[in-house]
């Protein structure tokens, strides 16, 4: 264990501190189990050491941070680590990467049982199943799922500025106030294409001229570690189902023609309509459906989308259109506390109340005009006026 607590301080002191993100606002660190999960990439890890550095003791031994992917591991258990932990006065552990630990979810349930004083928060891959687990994790663990970077908080990395969060119903009713605010501080358009194209994942600053090979990276990992390991799926599977989601960035948003799919890439109609929906559950893809359609696994989606616009510029270099990342961006910002679904007249259907049609600034009302409750998401304009609401503004909601 002293091994673990050395590597614990060293990790520490070497992670650079970045702007604290939102998202840390909203977990209720005082429950006893707390899980975040999301995709590879998103900054689950970070999150984490800056809640120990900010709020802990971390010099006493009351604190240990560990990756359960260490080889240390391999000839222990992580049980036991939980028991002399507790015993030497440990309160509080914090585990990254549960995933990769073999009966990680009975494990973490005994030690939630037995250790009643002692704190566990921890990670794993946007496919971790707290519900479906073996050991029913959903009455002891608070769960949180994160993703990337929002607008906002790109914002706030590049200008060092403070800004503030809105919710849905606030952007739909005070878009132009909400607007006046944000532009007495900055421009946010001098921004957004940046945003749409390098910005959503936190490690966009780090040797940016390799950022796009290290999305291709994350994404590799996700598709031949993560679901081989927790979904059980065959590693000679993988290469289709890359080839899938290659099909989908060239074309994005993709109407899927499941009879044409199937005969392009030889998989039938059930293992595709499987793929399909382990794509999403990967955070790679943002699948809707039509209103009541329902959301089965064997349900076809009406309309793909990449989850973030930076994976169309990392899987689709030479397919990048506006139209395409307008769309995008609305339907990861929008997407990630709210249901959307898809509807014949527009865009989108946001939790089965708002319809938005996502455009440019010349975008008319028109298309509309026959419908309740629908508005207008305009690119390239720094106010909105009544049901016409800037675009940039959907990057505000966390």
């Amino acid at each position: 264990m002293e091994t673990l607590f050395e590597k614990f301080r060293r990790k520490l002191n070497f992670s650079s501190p970045q702007i604290q993100r939102s998202m840390h606002q909203d977990i209720n660190w005082n429950a006893r189990m707390i899980g975040i999960k999301g995709a590879r990439g998103v900054g689950k890890t970070t999150l984490l050491l800056q809640h120990i550095r900010d709020t802990q003791n971390f010099m006493s031994n009351e604190v240990l941070y560990v990756s359960l992917d260490d080889i240390w591991f391999s000839s222990n258990r992580l049980v036991d680590l939980a028991d002399k932990f507790v015993k030497t006065g440990g309160r509080a552990l914090y585990l990254d990467e549960v995933h990769r630990y073999p009966d990680w979810s009975q494990e973490l349930k005994n030690i939630y049982d037995d250790f009643p004083e002692l704190q566990l928060v921890f990670t794993g891959s946007s496919l971790l199943e707290i519900l479906n687990a073996r050991a029913d994790l959903s009455r002891r663990a608070v769960v949180y799922t994160m993703q990337g970077l929002s607008f906002r908080e790109y914002l706030e990395i590049e200008t060092e500025k403070k800004l503030p969060k809105f919710n849905l119903e606030e952007i739909l009713e005070e878009h132009e106030e909400l607007a006046r605010e944000i532009l007495d501080q900055l421009r946010p358009l001098r921004y957004f294409n940046d945003y749409l194209k390098s910005g959503y994942y936190p490690f966009y600053r780090e040797e940016p001229d390799l950022y796009f090979m290290r999305i291709n990276e994350v994404v590799s990992m996700m598709l031949e570690i993560e679901l081989p390991l927790l979904r059980g799926m065959e590693l000679a599977y993988v290469r289709k189902i890359k080839q899938l989601l290659l099909i989908i960035a060239d074309s994005v948003p993709f109407v899927p023609n499941v009879s044409k799919i199937s005969e392009r890439t030889g998989i039938n109609r059930t293992t595709l309509l499987a793929y399909l929906h382990y794509l999403e559950e990967t955070a790679l893809t943002i699948n809707l459906f039509k209103d009541g359609s329902g959301y089965s696994q064997m349900q076809k989606p009406s309309k793909i989308y990449l989850e973030n616009s930076n994976l169309v510029y990392s899987l689709a270099p030479g397919n990048v259109s506006q139209g395409t990342l307008r769309e995008t961006f609305f339907a990861n910002q929008v997407g990630y506390k709210h249901e959307l679904q898809f509807i014949d007249q527009t865009d989108f259907l946001v939790d089965g109340y708002y319809a938005f049609e996502v455009g440019g600034s010349d975008k008319k009302k028109k298309q509309i005009s026959t419908l309740r409750n629908a508005y207008i998401a305009a690119d390239d304009i720094e106010y909105g006026y009544e049901n016409k609401i800037p675009l940039w503004l959907f990057g505000f909601l966390y």
